[in-house]
């Protein structure tokens, strides 16, 4: 796996397992969890950026919280699975940058 931030926080979040969570669940159990934290990221969009009226209950919600429990299980899910996902990352912001170099600045709608 290559060195660079998302192999550090890789790293953390296997030392934290190691010692605090005792071992990973099973990769099922992480995706289910990893589609419930995207929900709760759902909700929080939906009612603070959409269209859904915000309830007090969640006015408490904290965005940038949600999104961390979101990257938390995508790390397990990678360190599990033995995905190196900084190289993965890399590989995929190039295919973005070929794919749409200039695909995005001559749309309209975003102009």
């Amino acid at each position: 796996m290559s060195d660079g931030p998302i192999e550090a926080l890789r790293t953390e979040v296997d030392q934290w397992i190691q010692t605090t969570g005792v071992r990973y669940f099973d990769p099922l159990t992480n995706l289910a969890m990893l589609t419930e934290e995207v929900g709760e990221v759902a909700r929080i969009m939906a009612r603070r950026y959409g269209e859904q009226s915000e309830k007090e209950s969640d006015r408490t919600k904290d965005l940038g919280e949600e999104l961390a429990d979101v990257l938390f299980v995508v790390l397990c899910l990678a360190n599990q699975t033995g995905t190196d996902l900084e190289s993965a990352w890399h590989a995929a912001m190039q295919k973005r940058t070929q794919r749409d170099e200039g695909r995005h600045r001559s749309n309209p709608k975003l102009g």
